[in-house]
């Protein structure tokens, strides 16, 4: 467990702060995908480092407030996999 580490007014400014830069990271993955050519600027990036940015800090936020991250993954990925069962069993777009 992480205490102290970051105030908690810090880490949703740190987390938005995360955006951009995984952000960048998914289009060069993308971009490796398609035809598109790489800017020098966009050489390097990493979307498993900007990925594990992003839970550090949700993992931070996490320990100051007392959630079990674990668990309520958990919960929320039984959620999804109930709610969504057969969202896609008649989805025209998806039999082509």
């Amino acid at each position: 467990m992480v205490i102290g580490l970051f105030h908690g007014l810090f880490l949703l400014p740190a987390l938005l702060s995360l955006i951009g830069p995984t952000s960048s990271a998914v289009d060069d993955v993308q971009s490796e995908a398609s035809d598109q050519s790489f800017k020098k600027s966009e050489e390097g990036k990493d979307l498993s480092d900007e990925l594990a940015d992003v839970l550090f800090v949700l993992t931070c936020l996490a320990n100051q407030t007392g959630v079990d991250l674990e668990e309520a993954f958990r919960k929320n990925m039984d959620k999804k996999t109930n709610r969504d069962k057969d969202r896609h069993k008649n989805n025209q777009k998806l039999s082509k």
